[in-house]
């Protein structure tokens, strides 16, 4: 996996006060206008989750070896954004945010939006709605806490990656809802893998990597 990107650590603008991101783009050497410029949100901040998360900064890694600009950011009350943690409520006006800076740093291009646990539940809802959103990304998604009923009507492409073992959802529960939400999905499952996908990240990278190939024939 390679990559040529500037980091840039910046703060901004949420609902509740400032939110700490970091943004990843191109080098110039390397620049070309995007095909797709990506948000990625981090596992629940109660437990410790945060934008420097291990599959977070792995999917952030692998969008930007495909030459793509990634904003991570932290939820309201993580990290050195402001604001208290708001049950998954006030956390969806963040993604909106992030989006919104995106989309305003790179006009005209589609955006793609990615989550881990919590940052799929929350992030996915909005991604949905939003306009310049046109695929999604969820990464063991909770479906055994969490309602994601929402994507029955979501009909943007999106891609699912489970581990076999995950402890916050049932792979066999989410290889049933798959297919049963609106739109072109498709549902990796790593075996072996828990819910952090512990040991088995590259499998992580080749099923974000292979699926965005095939859709966008991105070849960085």
């Amino acid at each position: 996996m390679t990559a040529s990107h500037d980091s840039r650590n910046l703060f901004l603008e949420g609902p509740a006060g400032r939110l700490e991101a970091i943004l990843w783009t191109p080098s110039a050497p390397t620049w070309h206008r995007p095909s797709l410029a990506a948000v990625v949100c981090h596992p629940h901040p109660l437990f410790g989750g945060t934008m420097h998360n291990k599959v977070v900064y792995q999917a952030a890694k692998s969008l930007d070896a495909l030459g793509l600009p990634v904003l991570r950011f932290n939820f309201r009350g993580a990290g050195l954004s402001a604001g208290v943690h708001d049950r998954g409520i006030g956390e969806q006006d963040d993604v909106q945010a992030a989006l919104d800076f995106l989309a305003k740093q790179f006009p005209g291009v589609p955006l793609l939006l990615a989550g881990f646990s919590f940052g799929a539940w929350v992030g996915l809802r909005v991604g949905c709605e939003h306009p310049r959103v046109s695929h999604l990304i969820g990464l063991g998604i909770p479906v055994d806490s969490s309602d994601f009923s929402f994507l029955r009507n979501c009909k943007r492409p999106k891609l699912f990656v489970h581990g076999s073992a995950d402890q916050y959802g049932a792979v066999e529960k989410v290889k049933r809802l798959v297919p049963s939400w609106s739109g072109e999905n498709h549902l990796t499952v790593v075996e072996g893998a828990d819910h952090f996908f512990a040991g088995e990240l590259d499998q992580l990278h080749a099923a974000i990597t292979n699926w965005l190939r095939e859709v966008f024939r991105l070849r960085h």
